[in-house]
């Protein structure tokens, strides 16, 4: 999936080589990369996809419209844990409860072997209006405390496989 992003590449794939498939985008709040990135992207190549709102996947699994979920990952530990945006976490558990197959497609470049277990990376808290706030508009009482972390760790535990260059990774 070289030049095409990782999880990106492998639906980009899926769909140049003639299978049938629909992306079902999370909206991933609060800075919406899901709404205004990947759905551009999808949009761009020809691919099937609607947005939903995040907490709309538990909805689209029990319907049976969810096949396998395929996300990224901004790290990658020894023992197979990721940090990702905040929501993969939940889609994770989501997969597990449904017996949905839960993928993730990083580059090699991910793995941090250094990083024994998830426990160990630091998650960034990111600023409050970007909850607060939506284009620059208030949506919550200014005085109202928020929590933002930008990413979440899921154990590997609720992972099916890990997907790079070099091929798939289970952890069974």
């Amino acid at each position: 999936t070289g030049g095409i992003g990782t999880a990106l590449g492998i639906i980009y794939n899926a769909h140049f080589s003639g299978k049938k498939i629909h992306v079902w985008v999370d909206e991933t709040r609060p800075v919406l990369q899901g709404a205004r990135l990947t759905a551009w992207e999808l949009n761009r190549a020809g691919v099937p996809h609607t947005v939903i709102c995040d907490n709309m996947a538990a909805s689209l699994m029990a319907q049976k419209k969810v096949d396998c979920v395929i996300t990224g990952a901004d790290r990658i530990a020894a023992n197979g844990d990721i940090a990702n945006k905040i929501g993969t976490y939940n889609l994770a558990v989501l997969c597990s409860y449904h017996k949905i197959p839960f993928y993730v497609a990083a580059p090699s470049s991910t793995f941090d072997v250094n990083c024994a277990t998830g426990r160990q990376i630091k998650i960034e808290q990111r600023s409050p209006d970007e909850v607060k706030k939506i284009g620059g508009l208030p949506i919550a009482p200014e005085s109202t405390s928020v929590y933002n972390p930008a990413f979440d760790i899921t154990p590997r535990q609720l992972i099916t496989a890990i997907i790079d260059e070099r091929g798939i990774h289970r952890f069974d």
